[in-house]
């Protein structure tokens, strides 16, 4: 789906301090509505901070960050974080709700009737290719990885957010799953044309799925470029990374 000219997430200056030290610094960036950034970079170089920053759990030490071109900080924090879905590695589903509870929870604390949450429900199960006659009622426990990574999806899609954060959602599967899952969800976003900001640290996650690679070291973004432009960057933790994605096509 093609991108349009509309901001959907912005960081101006964004520095964050915590005991003195600082977690990301001087942050500037424009992600375009319908674009998927993926924040690559090792642990500890503040990806999951940055995305933390844009959904308000952390608030800027100085700069700001703007979502839908209004400060974060300027937002009811649970309306923002309506607007934003959120799927991590830990996929976090309540243990003691079903599939289904799981997945419209969010549709029924806005608000929405019974009938229009259980056929978002069935819509999204089927989206996500789960199907809904036989996982639905399941319990997590009962779901494969992938599997529950899958409802991890459904349920932060199910209030039809624009803006989805996406923080290492598929790094604890193993490898065969987490490819399936990088193509469907790429499939998934092109079907869709979400705004997606995207963290991991594999170089080859980020190839496939991004529409612009963020390198980040140490707190600073140090690269932001398409796919191909990143090919050519000599920035030495750029040729770093690039140098794992070599050694994998011959592993």
């Amino acid at each position: 789906m093609p991108l349009n000219n509309e901001v959907a997430v912005e960081c101006l200056d964004v520095t964050y301090r915590l005991n003195r030290r600082h977690l990301v610094e001087k942050l500037n960036f424009k992600v375009l509505q319908g674009e998927v950034l993926v924040l690559l970079g090792r642990s500890g170089s503040g990806k999951t901070t940055t995305m933390k920053l844009i959904n308000n759990l952390l608030t800027p030490t100085s700069g700001e960050v703007l979502v839908m071109g209004k400060r974060t900080t300027e937002w009811d924090s649970i309306q923002l974080r309506r607007k934003i879905g959120y799927v991590i590695q830990e996929i976090g589903l309540f243990p003691h709700f079903t599939v289904e509870q799981n997945v419209g929870l969010v549709p029924k604390l806005e608000g929405w009737e019974g009938d229009r949450i259980k056929s978002r429900v069935r819509q999204l199960l089927e989206l996500v290719n789960l199907d809904p006659q036989q996982f639905a009622k399941r319990y997590p426990h009962q779901l494969s990885g992938g599997q529950r990574q899958r409802v991890g999806v459904a349920r932060a899609l199910a209030a039809d957010p624009p803006i989805l954060l996406m923080d290492e959602p598929f790094g604890a599967l193993d490898p065969i799953t987490r490819l399936e899952l990088q193509r469907e969800f790429g499939q998934l976003q092109q079907q869709l044309g979400k705004t997606v900001i995207f963290v991991t640290h594999g170089i080859q996650e980020a190839f496939l799925l991004a529409s612009r690679i963020g390198l980040m070291q140490d707190g600073r973004l140090i690269e932001l470029a398409t796919p191909d432009d990143f090919l050519k960057s000599q920035h030495p933790e750029a040729r770093a990374f690039l140098e794992c994605l070599q050694v994998a096509k011959f592993e």
